[in-house]
């Protein structure tokens, strides 16, 4: 199970980052492929925020992205490495700042934001990381913005092993139901397959707003073939190899 210490090892010495987050965007064919294909699709309601905060940018594979929508940028990390590079790779861009966390506080994100962002992060935290959080997402976030956060299903699966490394405790329902217990509001929840026949991760959007409306539910075993086919088409197009 990767619980805190196997993340500060694992992502902040262990790991190489000579690729920078790049080769987990290979069934896409590209992070802009998969930004723009299957990323981008889902958040354009969205975006552009005035402020965003991102959780866990690594080597600022989405960051690129994310600053092209935005006024202000915040990105938070428990690698020192990885806040490092990401402070060299943006360095030129001074709406952008990145600090280092302890893997389970947000109080260096000062203010209020319009949009808060985690992908290909946080399906790696236990339970403890978004007990602490999720309320904190929740205060950080403006009464108009809203959050997106992709997180483990495995428990609420039924994948028989955990080649991915993901958290083992965590399910759509819990984090669900820890941020209506803080008053806020789900929007929409997708659990999707990765690398999989089950749905062992979730995509999940919420809000601060304490609506009583039913969020919608998604339940989406194809989410491997939207890959496929971004890696077929749409990286075509965002490599210019694409001859009209």
């Amino acid at each position: 199970m990767p619980r805190l210490d196997w993340n500060i090892h694992q992502w902040d010495g262990e790991y190489n980052w000579e690729l920078k987050g790049e080769e987990w965007s290979s069934s896409w064919g590209s992070s802009e492929a998969q930004w723009f294909g299957s990323l981008y699709p889902r958040l354009h309601k969205y975006l552009p925020a005035a402020r965003i905060l991102e959780i866990a940018p690594g080597f600022g594979r989405w960051t690129r992205f994310l600053l092209n929508y935005c006024d202000d940028y915040t990105g938070i990390d428990l690698s020192d490495e990885c806040v490092k590079a990401c402070r060299q790779t943006f360095s030129e861009v001074e709406s952008a700042r990145f600090l280092k966390n302890d893997g389970l506080s947000l109080e260096g994100a000062a203010g209020q934001y319009d949009f808060v962002f985690s992908f290909d992060s946080l399906v790696h935290a236990d339970t403890e990381v978004f007990d602490s959080y999720l309320p904190a997402i929740l205060k950080l976030l403006r009464p108009d913005g809203a959050a997106f956060i992709h997180h483990s299903n495995f428990k609420g699966s039924e994948e028989p092993t955990n080649i991915h490394n993901r958290s083992e405790n965590v399910t759509g329902q819990y984090v669900r139901s820890v941020i209506e217990k803080h008053g806020g509001s789900i929007l929409i929840q997708e659990k999707i397959n990765w690398g999989s026949k089950s749905l062992i991760d979730c995509l999940t959007i919420f809000d601060n707003r304490g609506s009583h409306r039913g969020p919608l539910s998604i339940e989406n075993p194809r989410f491997m073939e939207e890959a496929e086919n971004c890696k077929r088409v749409v990286n075509q197009y965002c490599s210019g190899l694409t001859r009209l």
